[in-house]
């Protein structure tokens, strides 16, 4: 397997072929770039299966980086010492990233997950998603990208009608099409949906206030009724934000 770092600091590039050997013991082959200019010459002369990629450096960025690659067949980390927005944009897409000071334990995660994904080829269509989340004007219709044990998906919001809480795991209900259940908790897509308007109605409930068809008084906390019949339990304590924020839409 030949894994490439690129990243503008040596010690990290260090750092970071270190932990990769003591993640396996493997026959990997490791090699090495500074930047945007050097790193797509060593993608095009090295041909590696994993990138882990620098986002901010001295002549561009990663971003700068994957904009000028055609249908790229290898699996991405990011690494970030601090870029909020990129971060909101690698979750959009699925992407996996990976926060400075990197946590060997982490790493090794990543390692894994870019391993049994080799042959997998969703990496353009996923790159696409993270743009238009980097760009100041956001398409009409935005996607985001999840994962199962066995399949990517690429999801318009609006076809979402909530995401439900299983433990650890979300399950996401969508229109005109089976369930999706990805090992991401509630917490996680909560932060990634509130911008696009979604609404927590109960600790096991993400709702998207557009499919919301009826709130039904005959309980004491209500239930909210959504598109295609799927009934929804609302949390006493969040009731009255509930009811202000269906009398505000």
């Amino acid at each position: 397997m030949k894994i490439l770092i690129i990243d503008n600091e040596p010690e990290i590039r260090a750092i970071l072929k270190k932990m990769i050997f003591l993640w396996s013991n493997d026959d990997f082959v490791v090699e090495e770039a500074n930047g945007v200019v050097t790193g797509l010459a060593k993608i095009k002369s090295f041909i590696p299966d994993i990138v882990m990629l620098d986002v901010e450096m001295d002549d561009g960025s990663g971003f700068d980086l994957l904009r000028q690659l055609t249908n790229p067949r290898f699996q991405l980390i990011f690494t970030t010492a601090h870029n909020k927005y990129a971060v909101q944009a690698f979750k959009f897409s699925a992407i996996d990233y990976l926060l400075k000071p990197i946590d060997p334990n982490e790493l090794a995660i990543s390692l894994e997950k870019a391993s049994s994904n080799i042959l997998e080829n969703t990496l353009q269509k996923q790159l696409s998603v993270m743009m238009e989340q980097l760009t100041e004007k956001k398409p009409k219709e935005a996607q985001i990208v999840l994962k199962d044990i066995d399949k990517t998906y690429f999801v318009r919001i609006s076809d979402i009608l909530y995401c439900e809480a299983e433990g650890s795991y979300t399950k996401f209900y969508l229109t005109d099409t089976e369930p999706i259940f990805v090992s991401r908790n509630l917490r996680t897509y909560e932060e990634i949906l509130a911008p696009a308007g979604f609404i927590r109605t109960h600790h096991s409930c993400l709702v998207n206030p557009n499919k919301i068809k009826i709130y039904d008084r005959k309980t004491d906390c209500g239930t909210l009724i959504l598109e295609g019949g799927h009934v929804l339990p609302v949390a006493q304590r969040k009731k009255e934000f509930v009811l202000q924020f269906l009398e505000k839409r």
